[in-house]
């Protein structure tokens, strides 16, 4: 196999959200007849079940009729939307933005933090990531050759604080660490950080001229008595270090309009719009206008939609619970659930077939955000209350079938 061979065979699309339909219904020996009951893709939040704001299939046929000139903006973003956008963020985040130098429209956050990671890293570079973490992390890193370096983090441990192991991280600064890429709350497990941990990483980074880069895209969906921690607000870590990755794909149900936003160094910020220039030239400049409802929302509809799924994951967490062996972590904020399995008598890989082809549920393995977490898989509740609600019951009688 050749190096490019090598490098595409380690990224991989067939457990990504939304690629059911290349999954491989490898025979597996059913220890369970099928379990009836409404499919559901807990691999991805679900747009029907929780529809995008209001109006902004309006804003999008506003940029359409706009025409050529919106069709061909900069390739950093249309300057009237990344000045709105940038002064919004900055009210959100307590962070200074020069819509200017400081930010980036992209196709989708997954477009920003390619760019990021593409305008950040060199050969051979040695990346911290977390495990578990975002799937594309890892990959990202093996793609632009550099090296993984993992960052335990202990999310059973307390509830307290993400659990991250705040003294393998220094020490892999103190190895070389060129750059600390983390998301919060984190992917795939729904914990936030503690004030105490982001102030940690940015007093670390900033002593040992550490790069960072975040992927707060459920930064807005934080559930009732959590208290969340920007690192870009600390004022500690320099501002050239560090990229901050949110848009409205999740909480807002805006995937369909891929549109992500990247900001912090200005000179981060100039590659990665460089990078974007050869890759896709921009984000869509039609999609672009809907950023104007983001931040914009009617009155009432961000407190409607936390409560929505805190009561989603508040009932399948109880269910959960309920199955004798399984350890979860009530998620903080965002939508992911990462529940830990008892001892089965098949692999994860071939109880994840179970699940699709025996109870019309689909979950991720847990092996895409780590290769050590053969009993954990992940799922995304943002879906009808009532159907994922019953897919956990068929996950539990899946769980009978082959318990150990």
């Amino acid at each position: 196999m050749d190096s490019v061979e090598m490098k595409f065979s380690k990224l991989g699309v067939e457990n990504a959200p939304g690629q059911e339909v290349r999954q491989k219904n490898n025979k597996v020996e059913m220890q369970v007849d099928k379990i009836p009951g409404i499919p559901v893709d807990f691999s991805h939040g679900d747009v029907d079940a929780f529809e995008p704001i209001p109006g902004t299939l309006d804003q999008f046929i506003e940029g359409v009729q706009i025409g050529s000139k919106q069709a061909y903006t900069e390739y950093r973003g249309n300057k009237k939307i990344r000045e709105e956008t940038a002064e919004k963020l900055a009210n959100f985040t307590s962070t200074k933005i020069d819509a200017d130098k400081n930010l980036i429209i992209t196709p989708g956050t997954q477009g920003a933090l390619f760019l990021a990671m593409g305008a950040s890293l060199s050969r051979n570079d040695k990346v911290a990531i977390v495990k578990p973490d975002y799937f594309a992390n890892r990959k990202l890193v093996e793609f632009f050759d550099g090296e993984v370096i993992p960052i335990q983090m202990d999310y059973l441990r307390s509830t307290s604080e993400a659990g991250v192991d705040l003294t393998q991280l220094e020490a892999s600064f103190k190895a070389g660490v060129k750059l600390f890429l983390f998301s919060n709350p984190n992917n795939p497990t729904g914990v936030v950080y503690s004030q105490n941990e982001i102030r940690e990483i940015a007093k670390l980074a900033q002593q040992y001229e550490v790069k960072v880069i975040v992927d707060e895209l459920y930064a807005r969906l934080v559930f009732e008595g959590q208290y969340y921690t920007h690192i870009s607000a600390q004022k500690i870590l320099d501002p050239e270090n560090l990229i901050t990755i949110m848009g409205p794909s999740k909480t807002e149900s805006l995937s369909g309009y891929r549109l992500g936003v990247a900001f912090g160094s200005s000179k981060i910020i100039d590659r990665m719009e460089k990078l974007q220039a050869i890759v896709s030239l921009r984000a869509s400049g039609y999609s672009q206008v809907v950023l104007n409802s983001w931040f914009n929302e009617p009155d009432g509809w961000m407190v409607k939609r936390i409560e929505q799924h805190q009561a989603i994951r508040d009932d399948l967490i109880r269910k959960l619970l309920s199955i004798k062996g399984i350890q979860v972590r009530a998620t903080e904020a965002g939508s992911y659930l990462f529940p830990k399995l008892p001892e089965l008598t098949v692999t994860l890989e071939e109880f994840v077939k179970v699940l699709r082809n025996q109870a019309n549920v689909i979950v991720t393995p847990g092996t895409e955000f780590g290769p050590q977490f053969t009993d954990s898989f992940r799922i995304n509740f943002s879906q009808n209350h009532k159907a994922a609600a019953a897919a956990i019951d068929r996950i539990n009688k899946a769980v009978e079938a082959y318990r150990k």
